[in-house]
């Protein structure tokens, strides 16, 4: 069976990492582990968290998108492929066709209506030609590495590592490429690696917003959820329109028992995000 990786999914539905991993720990999903404790996602997998994403944007409320997900999750055909399949919004069911045969995994009105088989053309893996290896350039500066790295990221983490790696040869204290490497760590399961990453970026530049966030989410990974409200509260304070922050912070509030502030803070996330409104494409 062919897996997924979260840079894989990242690229393919156009979400942040974050954002997959946060899917991936819902009660709908069950992705595998890989051998560095790193997610592997299915093709069902991918179907169903473009599914969410296209629920979210309907701004269908959070409670029901995950009852109608786990339902469609268990009558997903297990053995026959799924490009057979569309899905969509058909009265107040959410409504799965199969050639001639039709179910409603839930009931309630839904914004979605999109092929599986037109899905699935995304997914194909690809590559862009990148010619030679760039690296007997001696003339690059860090800028130039950090920038080359980030553009092989979709296709070589293990190239674009080496490149963030000559960039901080270069300029040891490059904060981005710092965060960047740490995201490529992370997204691998080497989490105190990437927790390394972050904390070396912010000592830095304590102001980079995206590294306190990411720094809360390996925090998480590793069930340090003191440490990441720490971590989500300083991006909010260096950026206060960094709405998954808000969100994060919300579900831990959550977990914890402070519904106060769970609430307060799903408030801003719902503020900001309504104000940016549906992300493109």
């Amino acid at each position: 069976m062919e897996h997924f990786t979260t840079r894989d999914v990242t690229r393919i539905l156009d979400l942040p990492a974050d954002k997959v991993r946060r899917y991936a720990r819902a009660d709908f999903m069950a992705p595998e582990r890989g051998p560095r404790n790193e997610y592997r996602f299915t093709f069902h997998d991918l179907v169903l968290m473009r599914t969410a994403r296209e629920l979210e944007v309907a701004e269908v409320p959070p409670r029901r998108i995950h009852r109608a997900l786990r339902d469609l999750r268990s009558q997903l055909p297990a053995e026959r492929p799924l490009t057979a399949l569309r899905i969509v919004a058909e009265g107040d069911r959410i409504v799965v066709r199969e050639g001639d045969t039709t179910w409603s995994p839930e009931s309630g009105q839904v914004q979605i209506d999109f092929r599986v088989a037109d899905f699935a053309a995304d997914v194909e893996p690809f590559a862009p030609d990148r010619g030679e290896r760039p690296w007997d350039d001696d003339d690059r500066t860090a800028d130039d590495w950090y920038e080359l790295a980030f553009s092989f990221e979709g296709s070589s983490t293990r190239e674009a590592r080496e490149m963030y790696a000559r960039a901080l040869e270069l300029d040891p204290d490059h904060a981005d490429a710092l965060v960047n490497l740490g995201r490529l760590f992370h997204e691998e399961g080497a989490f105190e690696e990437a927790r390394e990453h972050y904390e070396r970026a912010l000592a830095i530049n304590p102001m980079h917003a995206t590294a306190a966030f990411n720094l809360g989410v390996v925090l998480e990974d590793l069930q340090q959820t003191d440490l990441a409200t720490k971590a989500y509260l300083k991006a909010i304070e260096t950026d206060p329109t960094m709405a998954d922050a808000y969100y994060n912070l919300s579900r831990l509030c959550e977990e914890s028992g402070d519904r106060s502030a769970a609430l307060r803070y799903l408030r801003s996330y719902d503020q900001l995000t309504r104000t940016r409104g549906p992300r493109p494409g």
